[in-house]
């Protein structure tokens, strides 16, 4: 039944709801005070945002109406997620300020559309049941993660699993991943706060709800060596991660950035005493050919024996072919050890088709790269089977999945190496160790990260950050870290299947609460 239509001044204040709780979700993926995430602000926003939802399903809202509420608070919510991208376009890429900001918010808009199509589909189609109502919220927001993260490359910087490496649902994290987390988080709110006004019954089964999130890890906790298939130590590896702290706008300048670059990453590779020593992604920022006569050479004697081994981020390639790539340098071998990125960032490394005028009107060196394959070999030293990606690479879980295959060959260790300069001091920085702190936990592995301006550190298999260098300082990070073995429930069923069953499982609920409707109507 329809409701009694809204003022304008009631309209409008949903309006600013709708837009206050997108803001609020952003601001769960990292604290303006001291960049954490915040679990309780994400369960809360997206409670506030299914309890909106729910008014315009009593008003008996339509598919516009309702599709355009969840459009803003999606916009809202992404723009304040992946803000920072101004700073890239602007600062350093020379884009005139109204157009970046008018291509971050356009960004935005069009990955909230995803959510807008769940918010209408959920408000006009959804089941009026509290059960089966959160069942198909939590289905829908499931599926508008996953598009976002995979159609038309993917972006899914700020999905709501990410605010949960901290809290309760982390340890959701090796059984479903960070969309698993956000699913379950979407339908613990869902129905705690669906049907209004709430019975005593209700509110009685929502507190019970919250207090079984809060008791999850010590239910999980014991069972977590057993039932995860982890099979403890692979050693230790003793390490030397660099964080070069070249500003973005001297990297690729020559006599600048690059001479800085070129003489301190030399002076710390000759001079490190780890046995493993990593660089950034393109500390060095010169093609091979480029750099100086016997630049690499040098490195590559230097590592050809003893106890110690290198990985080196530069770009690689030439005649036209370039590829974002690290070398790993160990005593005999007949080759350096090459990774090449795997999963581009459109417009930084690759033009989408359409788009070349919008490349040409920023100052962004380095255009279209050649990607590298997905499942690429690990870099084996001393017992340990290292893992490389690079940049954002590390934000699609999935791909990261596609090594753990078979137990046997494993990775033993994640590195990431990347440079979040062009992105400034903001919370880039932290939203994007949230992101490998989520990946840790997915798979039991610590990962490393070296980075030009932060955050270089380790973070250990149970997803905690356990030596950390300063961020925007020059400085070498030296720290220990402990290499694992085994399989969790995440890494055994996301290596041969990808996210498909968290697809088919939210399309299922879906279809058939849509068939349970007709038949009802019949």
């Amino acid at each position: 039944m329809r409701g009694a239509p809204a003022s304008p001044s009631a309209n409008l204040f949903r309006l600013l709801g709708f837009g206050a709780t997108g803001l609020a979700q952003a601001l769960s993926m990292a604290s303006p005070v001291g960049g954490k995430p915040l679990w309780w602000l994400q369960l809360l926003s997206l409670g506030a945002f299914v309890w909106l939802l729910d008014g315009l399903r009593a008003q008996g809202a339509g598919w516009r109406r309702a599709g355009l509420h969840g459009w803003l608070f999606s916009t809202a919510w992404l723009t304040g997620s992946f803000w920072w991208l101004f700073i890239s376009m602007h600062t350093y890429g020379g884009l005139p300020a109204p157009l970046a900001a008018i291509a971050v918010l356009a960004l935005a808009a069009a990955l909230g559309l995803y959510y807008a199509v769940a918010a209408a589909w959920f408000v006009v189609r959804g089941p009026q049941g509290r059960v089966t109502g959160a069942l198909v919220f939590a289905a829908l927001w499931t599926l508008a993660e996953l598009v976002r993260g995979s159609w038309f490359t993917g972006f899914p910087w700020g999905a709501g699993g990410y605010a949960h490496v901290e809290g309760p649902l982390a340890a959701l994290a090796p059984w479903v991943g960070v969309y698993g987390i956000g699913a379950a988080a979407a339908l613990v709110v869902a129905l705690v706060v669906l049907h209004r006004p709430p019975r005593v019954a209700e509110l009685v089964q929502g507190l019970v709800l919250i207090a079984l999130v809060f008791a999850a890890p010590q239910l999980v906790a014991p069972l977590r060596s057993d039932v995860q298939g982890i099979k403890g130590s692979a050693g230790n590896l003793q390490l030397a991660l660099l964080q070069g702290n070249i500003p973005q706008d001297e990297k690729f300048i020559p006599g600048g950035g690059i001479e800085t670059a070129l003489r301190w990453y030399g002076e710390q590779l000759r001079d490190a005493k780890a046995s493993l020593v990593v660089t950034p992604e393109t500390a060095l920022p010169l093609l091979p050919q480029q750099l100086p006569a016997g630049y690499l050479e040098m490195i590559e004697a230097r590592y050809s024996q003893g106890t110690q081994a290198a990985i080196v981020g530069l770009p690689m390639g030439g005649q036209g072919t370039y590829s974002n790539a690290v070398l790993g340098f160990q005593p005999g071998a007949a080759r350096p050890y090459v990774y090449s990125k795997h999963h581009l960032v459109p417009f930084g490394e690759f033009i989408p088709p359409g788009f070349r005028w919008f490349i040409q009107m920023m100052n962004i060196p380095l255009g279209d790269f050649a990607r590298g394959g997905l499942a690429q070999a690990p870099f084996v030293w001393q017992g340990q089977r290292i893992a490389p990606n690079i940049c954002y690479e590390d934000l699609f879980g999935d791909e990261i999945g596609a090594n753990f295959t078979d137990e046997a060959t494993a990775p033993t260790i994640l590195l990431n190496v990347s440079n979040i300069a062009w992105f400034g001091d903001t919370v880039a920085i932290d939203e994007h160790l949230s992101i490998s702190r989520m990946r840790a936990l997915e798979f039991a592995r610590p990962m490393v990260r070296s980075t030009n301006t932060g955050a270089t550190v380790v973070i250990d298999a149970d997803g905690r950050v356990t030596h950390e260098l300063p961020r925007l300082t020059r400085g070498v990070l030296e720290a220990s870290v402990e290499g694992r073995r085994g399989l969790t429930p995440y890494a055994r069923w996301v290596a041969p299947f990808g996210l498909w069953p968290l697809w088919l499982l939210a399309m299922a609920i879906v279809a058939a609460a849509f068939v349970l409707r007709r038949r009802r109507r019949d």
